[in-house]
């Protein structure tokens, strides 16, 4: 998979991110998700590749486009020339808006995102709970997704150097994490509950400076495999497992291959591809990113594109400026 093609990635998540961000606010979260889905796929299909989707908007009867097992790209668009051209086979796992109700609601850390990788570099995961643990390198051969919180938050707290008072955790504000949020404050550790976007909030945990040490909860496994794909960049790490609790999961999941319902996973069994490619846009102001910000003349965009051969993390604010020749450039 060539690295250039990071910057044909960024395209589409800056489209997607640019979409919704005209609905935010409007508290309307399917419309928000479905201007984000459209434009992605649009952008998707000019992009040089024979690109399936493994991770998308869920399976072909309830998702119109960027379904599981689609196939995108230049080698599948119309006019296209066929698959068997020489455009490369990339896997594809997009959320074209994670944070529905953060942007329907005008909150932070929404974000249009996407991560590529060579074939087979991606877990096809069923869309079912899974138990996370999100750390930065320092800590990521510390702890256990199975040992108790507070010897968790200890070893976390060793690696850096600081007290245990010292640590943020985020946490999805759900009832399920009632008992989880219970043991971290009876650590001392501090808590930033979010409402939605694990996901943006796993990346935080992996960048030195932002404020977050850990991520810890029961979220979304497509989310998951986004967010192993952006450790493999920035050499943090996640535990998983997936939340198998009924026959029908059983089934859900050997359909995708998967017989080991106990099995802990880290990002390099999430996201095991030898080549990696994540791109992240800000559609609402975050901790990493600034929102999409509209002015007269034209549209400005932030963004992240990570890459782990050649091993590069670059953030990106665009410009995309409007067809005009009186065009004033605000910086």
């Amino acid at each position: 998979m060539d690295p250039n093609l990071s910057l044909e990635f960024l395209r589409v998540v800056e489209q997607a991110a640019i979409a919704c961000a005209h609905t935010m606010g409007q508290g309307d979260r399917h419309k928000s998700d479905q201007v984000a889905v459209e434009a992605m796929r649009k952008v998707m299909d000019t992009v040089p590749i024979d690109g399936t989707i493994v991770i998308g908007e869920g399976e072909r009867d309830e998702a119109p486009m960027l379904y599981i097992g689609e196939k995108v790209g230049m080698a599948h668009a119309s006019g296209g020339r066929g698959p068997a051209d020489e455009f490369p086979q990339v896997d594809i796992a997009v959320d074209p808006l994670e944070g529905t109700n953060l942007c329907a609601t005008g909150t932070a850390n929404a974000i249009a995102v996407l991560a590529a990788s060579t074939r087979g570099g991606l877990l096809h995961a069923p869309d079912l709970y899974m138990e996370k643990l999100v750390v930065g390198p320092s800590s990521k051969d510390a702890v256990s997704l199975d040992a108790p919180v507070d010897e968790n938050l200890k070893a976390i707290a060793r690696s850096l150097g600081r007290g245990v008072d010292d640590l943020v955790v985020t946490v999805l504000d759900r009832p399920r994490h009632e008992k989880l949020i219970a043991d971290i404050r009876a650590t001392g550790a501090r808590i930033r509950l979010i409402g939605d976007g694990d996901l943006s909030a796993g990346i935080t945990a992996a960048v030195v400076g932002s404020g977050v040490h850990a991520v810890m909860g029961t979220g979304g496994a497509p989310e998951g495999v986004l967010t192993a794909a952006a450790m493999r960049c920035l050499n943090g790490e996640i535990f998983a497992r997936l939340v198998v609790s009924t026959p029908e999961h059983e089934e859900r999941c050997r359909a995708m291959g998967i017989s080991d319902f106990k099995k802990v996973y880290r990002s390099a069994d999430l996201a095991p591809g030898e080549r990696i490619i994540f791109a992240a846009t800000g559609v609402t102001d975050g901790t990493l990113m600034r929102g999409v910000r509209f002015f007269g003349d034209g549209i400005r965009t932030s963004s992240v594109i990570m890459q782990n051969e050649p091993h590069q993390i670059r953030f990106i604010d665009s410009i995309h400026v409007a067809p005009a020749t009186d065009v004033k450039i605000r910086f």
